[in-house]
């Protein structure tokens, strides 16, 4: 049996709020990419996302922790703890972004960690909101101050931030160096905030022309395919992926008539 896997986007303004027992995943805003009237140019922004750990609350205080001798994944566990943003949009979008963080009850200085997906400006234009937060900018990883931490992502290891919740290389459409942050457990499934790796629902006849490794891009496209059930693109609204259950032609065998039991349940959308 095969699975056909179909997409639907999620309606709703921002915030869209998708709950989870350990993170929720609050879209705070919906990138778009507009080809303005007249020549080549395009208007755009990228979608910028917050996971809210459930143990954090809005009256907890952000104590640095960062010792001298501590790994990369252990810097990553500890920023985990308080609320992580993934992207911060373009410079252009400042007061945009900082209104929909208070609109969450959540402040510049509350943020533990900023996850850029890759370096272009739609993405990270407003990391200096973020002084006191760690930084990890496609597979650059600071603690506040500047202080880099070697951390050996690869697309065969991902970074553990928390239970049900890693970052991934998906490199293709900013070269070999773009990453997707993946929520398990959350009232949807699966959530993968994917940057870039997907333009926007229904992208398949423009996504290669923005990409600098199609072939990288097309691989990072099926993988999280395979594991998301709602995709948060980095130019449109999120969207579900549906997987429906094909059946095989069943072949008859001698003259009975009788139907075989127990037949496959078709899968169902989680929601």
């Amino acid at each position: 049996m095969s699975n056909l896997v179909r997409t639907e986007q999620l309606r709703g303004a921002p915030p869209l709020l998708v709950p989870g027992d350990l993170y929720s995943v609050v879209v705070l805003l919906r990138g778009y990419a507009e080809p303005e009237e007249v020549g080549d140019a395009v208007r755009a922004d990228g979608s910028v996302t917050l996971v809210l750990p459930q143990a954090w609350g809005r009256g907890s205080s952000h104590q640095e922790s960062s010792p001298e001798a501590g790994s990369a994944e252990t810097a990553l566990e500890e920023a985990a703890r308080g609320p992580i943003l993934v992207d911060t949009g373009g410079p252009w979008a400042r007061e945009e972004l900082l209104g929909a963080l208070a609109g969450q009850g959540v402040g510049p200085g509350d943020v533990t960690l900023v996850v850029g997906t890759h370096g272009h400006s739609d993405h990270i234009g407003n990391l200096g909101l973020f002084p006191g937060a760690a930084l990890l900018v496609s597979h650059d990883f600071c603690l506040p101050g500047g202080r880099y931490l070697p951390h050996g992502l690869t697309e065969g290891r991902p970074l553990r931030l928390g239970p049900g919740l890693e970052v991934w290389a998906t490199p293709g459409h900013g070269g070999q160096r773009d990453v997707s942050v993946v929520v398990k457990g959350t009232a949807l499934g699966t959530v993968v905030v994917a940057g870039d790796v997907f333009e926007r629902d229904g992208d398949e006849d423009s996504w290669q022309a923005l990409s600098e490794d199609p072939v990288a891009q097309e691989r990072s496209r099926k993988r999280v395919l395979g594991t998301a059930d709602v995709v948060v693109p980095g130019h449109g609204a999120p969207f579900l992926v549906v997987r429906e259950a094909s059946q095989p032609e069943r072949k008859s065998c001698g003259n009975s008539s009788q139907e075989p039991e127990g037949g496959e349940d078709e899968s169902t959308l989680h929601g």
